[in-house]
């Protein structure tokens, strides 16, 4: 168990800064102007205030249980994604390495960095359609190869973590996928670290945003980047 720490934490102390090496560099993945390149429901999906915008109303109410909009620009595998996103009520979610679910039109499944408006799930690991919450705010978890997590540390306290998240306002999230290590951040602050060692885990797959059925909801996202890492092994 301490050998899969240690190499976790190797990588996190390379990678977690967004520091760019051997050429390796953001590139914006949304053009701030138009839905170009992204696939999502146009009855709850368009562009306002220059942001992606993800909305229902009691007037246009969504119908089944989520739908998400999806990049269209390719998979990844390692990669960092940095976006900002303000929520107005409901829950939503980025998804990452994440795969189409068949036969359902915008609908995925996969890795989800969660946040909702109470912030009851704000900054947790997730996996959607498949095993659920596999880290928590505040949590360092290692999964398995039975695919259930444990705790194995903190990253800091659940409760000062949502000090720092502001409420109806834009956050930024930063998403650090790096083979089997995977790290949430919110405004700077780390908010969950997890290594999966399920053998079933998934290496690569889409990106996506989630809108979640219930009461009225209103999401946003801007200045969305994305970083492809190469493949490097730790010793």
């Amino acid at each position: 168990m301490r050998s899969i720490l240690v190499n976790c934490m190797i990588l996190l102390t390379l990678f977690g800064g967004g520091v760019a090496f051997g050429g390796e560099k953001f590139q914006a993945i949304y053009n701030g102007e138009s839905l170009q390149g992204w696939d999502g429901d146009p009855d709850f999906w368009s562009v306002e205030d220059g942001a992606v915008t993800g909305q229902f109303t009691k007037q246009n109410p969504l119908k089944g249980k989520k739908t998400f909009i999806i990049w269209r620009g390719g998979e990844v595998g390692d990669f960092e994604l940095t976006l900002e996103y303000r929520i107005f009520d409901g829950n939503s979610g980025i998804q990452y390495r994440s795969f189409e679910v068949k036969d359902e039109r915008w609908i995925v499944g996969g890795y989800q960095a969660d946040f909702d408006a109470n912030n009851d799930y704000t900054g947790d690991l997730h996996e959607e359609r498949l095993r659920d919450r596999l880290a928590a705010r505040g949590q360092k978890t290692v999964v398995g190869k039975d695919g259930k997590p444990q705790v194995v540390g903190s990253v800091g306290n659940a409760g000062e973590i949502l000090t720092k998240i502001k409420q109806e306002d834009w956050n930024t999230y930063h998403i650090i996928a790096r083979g089997n290590c995977f790290i949430h951040k919110i405004n700077g602050v780390t908010t969950s670290e997890c290594r999966d060692e399920y053998e079933g885990r998934r290496s690569h797959g889409l990106i996506a945003f989630q809108l979640h059925a219930g009461p009225p909801m209103k999401v946003q996202f801007r200045n969305i980047r994305l970083k492809h890492l190469k493949k490097r092994s730790v010793k």
